[in-house]
């Protein structure tokens, strides 16, 4: 399996991103899937961090990964765990940090402004999902590789991970939503799109909360969990307030975006009353 796993992950990936484009056009939730400018500059972001670390960073993690494992090097080498368990804590563990990653993200000023090029987008829909800056995507890379080495994680339970994480990337960006009757049970156990959809909304408040990518309950366990928007989903405004126009929002912009200072925002988006004004 280890011999094919750069062949699996772009087999998966391409398998979810087709499946969700054509259910988005079946079932769409606000129709932001239509066609647009904005998807040119989200896949033209994926393009550029295909070549310079996606295929680069999960083969390095996998390296890593097989050479510390076979030394038993690592937490999991002190502790002699089975291997179906070793797999399934890397999943566990790698989980929980990216969500503790993505809260540091909205935190720390200087890693706010790599992020923010994903919440600038003003759709939702699966291209979002692969709207990541190089330089974010590097930073969330070395702190994989960083965890994978002090965990002696298995190369198995990394690749696993590295499949289910771009899988929920997708998935949680998808314009399309359960029906009310299922969604509180998937929920309650997995992201779904309708609840990643809140953490894009204008409303600060709104974006500080839902950070998890695969399982809903670090959101629950620490307190950053809003069940749901202040406005239904198809009204709900997606972005930031402060970048909205298209000279601001195409891809040479995007690339840039991290070493420019934000521009006063402006007026709030029409589908807010006065007293809903979102802040910045």
């Amino acid at each position: 399996m280890m011999q094919h796993e750069a062949a699996l992950r772009l087999g998966s990936f391409v398998a979810v991103l087709g499946a969700l484009a054509i259910a988005e056009r079946i079932w769409p939730a606000r129709g932001d899937a239509r066609p647009a400018r904005r998807q040119l500059a989200n896949l033209g972001l994926m393009l550029i961090n295909t070549g310079l670390l996606r295929l680069v960073f999960p083969v390095l993690a996998v390296a890593v990964a097989m050479s510390v494992h076979s030394r038993g090097g690592g937490l999991f080498g002190l502790m002699g765990l089975p291997a179906w368990l070793e797999i399934g804590l890397t999943v566990l563990v790698m989980d929980a940090a990216i969500y503790a990653q993505h809260r540091l993200l909205h935190t720390v000023p200087l890693l706010w402004r790599m992020h923010r090029v994903h919440h600038t987008d003003l759709g939702f829909d699966v291209t979002l999902g692969v709207r990541f800056h190089p330089l974010e995507m590097a930073f969330s890379m070395g702190i994989k590789l960083t965890l994978v080495y002090l965990l002696g994680a298995p190369a198995l339970g990394v690749v696993a991970f590295e499949i289910l994480l771009a899988a929920a990337s997708l998935f949680t960006h998808a314009d399309f939503a359960f029906p009310p009757r299922i969604e509180p049970w998937l929920r309650a156990a997995v992201v779904t799109p309708s609840m990643h959809r809140t953490h894009h909304s204008v409303l600060r408040h709104e974006t500080d909360s839902n950070y998890g990518f695969l399982l809903s309950a670090w959101d629950r366990l620490f307190g950053s969990y809003t069940p749901r928007p202040l406005r239904p989903e198809r009204e709900m405004p997606i972005g930031l307030r402060q970048w909205r126009t298209p000279d601001e929002l195409g891809l040479p912009a995007l690339l840039l975006q991290p070493f420019r200072a934000a521009p006063v925002a402006g007026p709030a988006p029409a589908r807010f009353a006065d007293k809903e004004t979102p802040d910045a």
